[in-house]
């Protein structure tokens, strides 16, 4: 094989392997990217709390966060070859991850436990509320596959706000 075959193949445009129209991939890839950004925003975060969390609690919050973790970069995985399929590229850096997130960061060097489950919770809603909107836009091009995902996006994303809304009750009831 000489070097005339192989360059035309590195640099060849994506095909679409799907029957979904030019705007329907446009929008439902944009959204679906934009997940993704917030997939691995949330990830890192919650690896951070995980890595960083102290106190009484601390092997049950340190399971918990690391479960979420767990399942939000498989979900990560499953959103990106979502777009993968519909013929998008998807993120490529930590970069484009950091343009295209909407839920903030924490680089406080200290965060105490009651604030860590607060602010995941808190995140963990937001990003269900994008789950929602994203499944609008699946149903106003009728991906049925991807909203069938985001589905169950939104689900795992509630039992996670559950777990984090519990393990933040007091005697006295929920923290903040």
């Amino acid at each position: 094989m000489n070097d005339d075959t192989v360059e035309p193949r590195r640099t060849a445009a994506l095909g679409r392997p799907t029957d979904l129209g030019f705007q329907a991939t446009r929008e439902l890839s944009a959204g679906l990217n934009a997940l993704l950004a917030d997939m691995f925003a949330l990830h890192m975060k919650t690896k951070n709390f995980h890595w960083h969390v102290s106190g009484p609690h601390f092997r049950d919050y340190h399971t918990l966060f690391d479960e979420q973790a767990e399942q939000l970069y498989a979900t990560a995985e499953a959103v990106a070859e979502r777009v993968r399929k519909i013929g998008v590229m998807t993120l490529r850096s930590i970069g484009e991850v950091s343009r295209r997130q909407r839920l903030l960061d924490n680089d406080a060097d200290n965060v105490t436990p009651p604030d860590m489950l607060a602010e995941l919770r808190d995140d963990n809603q937001q990003l269900a509320a994008c789950l929602r909107e994203m499944h609008g836009v699946c149903e106003e091009h009728g991906d049925a596959a991807s909203a069938g995902l985001v589905e169950i996006w939104i689900d795992e994303a509630e039992r996670r706000v559950w777990y984090l809304f519990e393990a933040s009750r007091t005697c006295d009831g929920p923290v903040r």
